[in-house]
């Protein structure tokens, strides 16, 4: 075998290898490494706020819904009140979710239930009558209350709410409002 010949063979299997092992060593490069497995012992922070044992005893201050308007985050040295079903709650202490300008200041200031049962950030939405949400979203809006009722403390009741479908009431025949 001459030199020439031998040259041909070499080229003939080394430029196979050198693009099969480029290949490799480029993807490998570009494949991002696995995420760590999390760590037993830290805790699954959880992005819902726990209920609160240190909520003051419930107010039954009367506010209209244009009174509402005063707590709508605007101004830093008002409280924050959102409205649910009629319950008033201070939700000061999540400014940055009910502040002005943040994701749910859509709600502050006002009575926007049938917004949270429809589970909506429209502003169309956002108000107190909530007579015409089936059966489902009335389930939503019940569990925000609910949420709230454990998270925030109660400042008051709106008085010129919104009359919503009746309910009968445990050992009555007679339908009162579901306020």
């Amino acid at each position: 075998m001459s030199t020439s010949d031998l040259l041909k063979y070499a080229l003939v299997l080394l430029l196979p290898a050198a693009y099969l092992a480029r290949r490799y060593y480029h993807s490998a490069a570009l494949t991002p490494a696995p995420d760590p497995p999390p760590a037993e012992d830290q805790p699954v922070k959880s992005i819902m706020q726990a209920p609160k044992d240190d909520l003051a005893p419930p107010k039954d201050d009367p506010f209209t819904l244009a009174q509402l308007k005063e707590f709508d985050g605007s101004d830093p040295s008002k409280p924050i009140y959102v409205s649910i079903k009629g319950t008033v709650f201070d939700v000061s202490a999540k400014a940055d979710v009910y502040g002005a300008g943040r994701s749910y200041n859509i709600f502050a200031g006002k009575d926007g239930s049938k917004g949270l049962g429809m589970s909506s950030l429209k502003e169309e939405h956002a108000v107190p009558d909530y007579v015409d949400l089936s059966e489902t979203d009335r389930k939503v809006l019940d569990d925000w209350h609910g949420f709230f009722t454990k998270r925030y403390n109660i400042v008051g009741k709106v008085i010129d709410h919104p009359i919503s479908a009746p309910v009968k009431t445990e050992g009555s025949d007679d339908p009162t409002p579901n306020l």
